[in-house]
């Protein structure tokens, strides 16, 4: 039986016009591996804002109920020339109940339980969604649920693949988020070193309140200094910066170098062979990523997203990653909101204008039934 419900689309045009509009949708019956989750609660992630409001005009957009029409900066436009016309439903994850599912034992099990899923659909009424992309939440409520898969997950990725390739020390860009604050108990009870970057000094007390040693303040005028001393503290050769764009990845690594050419016995034109690796993981500034030739050879910058991760991950790793999550739901990897918004609210303009700002500590929360 086809299930009919709202959902919020994105749409960009060629001449830069976006629109987000809450459409009707017809949901299929769920076969195979599938379920169907009526969605009832869903966070606003800043991965959900590249479809939502990334290079578009907020104060000057037109705003209808359940409706958002807004000019976008052409570089954005040009950007996403591959999805011109073509709508694209929005919301990455989010928590519900299965209401109906495919015949597969997987599925059939989650029936009438409370799940955290990753549609990639989530701001809509109603979910279909494998059933390997669930997790039954057990006791646990959806608001718990809802923010359970891609900050809890990425925030353990980045310390399997610190200690997939040998390092015991991170560096963390943007460190106060709710991803940076998730990824400071796992470093403290996982024991791995962590440097945390911040932008202001109520970001660092932030941090260090909750056991952080290591804290650095970017806007400080001795911020390379020390930073300097934290890598040296730490051994923190490997990176993670969510900005992407302008010189937060470049300055890690002449940090790094910095650090590593202290310990060099003689001169070499080429830099030291500490190999030093910055991954960029998101787009908080959308201008380029600038790199300087300031610490020789021996670096790497590359791209860090969950999905591929965990494809190369594998099961097992998967598994004991989700188990952790579940059972630390409302301790390591407990989020908190500073708003809720029904699906036509998330669409008037004090709200998308203020969850645009990405602001740390002002986290929104969708609520599809509402």
């Amino acid at each position: 039986m086809t299930t009919i419900g709202l959902q919020l689309n994105s749409t960009i045009t060629s001449d830069g016009t976006l629109t987000l509009e809450l459409v009707e949708k017809a949901f299929p019956a769920p076969t195979a591996n599938q379920v169907l989750v009526r969605m009832e609660a869903a966070p606003i992630n800043p991965s959900d804002l590249f479809l939502l409001t990334v290079g578009a005009d907020l104060e000057q957009a037109h705003y209808s109920p359940g409706k958002m029409v807004a000019k976008v900066a052409p570089h954005i436009v040009a950007a996403q020339k591959a999805r011109h016309g073509l709508p694209q439903a929005v919301g990455n994850e989010g928590a519900g109940t299965v209401i109906a599912t495919g015949e597969n034992p997987m599925a059939a099990s989650l029936m009438g339980q409370r799940v955290a899923c990753v549609p990639l659909h989530a701001y809509g009424q109603y979910a279909l969604v494998d059933a390997m992309m669930c997790l039954a939440l057990g006791g646990h409520s959806v608001e718990d649920g809802a923010s359970s898969f891609v900050n809890p997950l990425t925030a353990l990725g980045f310390a399997e693949t610190a200690r997939s390739e040998g390092h015991a020390a991170i560096i963390h860009a943007a460190a106060a988020s709710n991803l940076g604050q998730m990824l400071g108990r796992i470093c403290r009870d996982d024991g791995i070193a962590l440097v945390n970057i911040v932008r202001r000094e109520e970001q660092a007390e932030l941090l260090r309140g909750q056991g952080a040693e290591h804290v650095v303040i970017s806007a400080a005028a001795d911020f390379e200094d020390r930073l300097a001393d934290a890598i040296e503290a730490t051994g923190a050769f490997l990176g993670f910066d969510p900005i992407g764009g302008g010189q937060t990845t470049d300055t890690c690594l002449r940090t790094m170098e910095r650090v590593a050419a202290k310990r060099m016995t003689h001169f070499d034109r080429y830099g030291s062979s500490q190999l030093k690796k910055m991954y960029i993981y998101g787009r908080l500034e959308l201008g380029p990523t600038i790199l300087t030739p300031s610490y020789g050879f021996a670096w790497t910058v590359s791209g860090w997203l969950l999905s591929p991760f965990l494809a190369q991950a594998g099961m097992e790793v998967m598994g004991r990653m989700r188990s952790r999550v579940l059972d630390e739901l409302t301790t390591t990897f407990a989020s908190s909101y500073k708003r809720k918004v029904s699906l036509a609210q998330m669409l008037e303009q004090d709200a998308i204008t203020d969850y645009a700002r990405m602001a740390t500590g002002e986290k929104y929360l969708v609520t599809p039934q509402a």
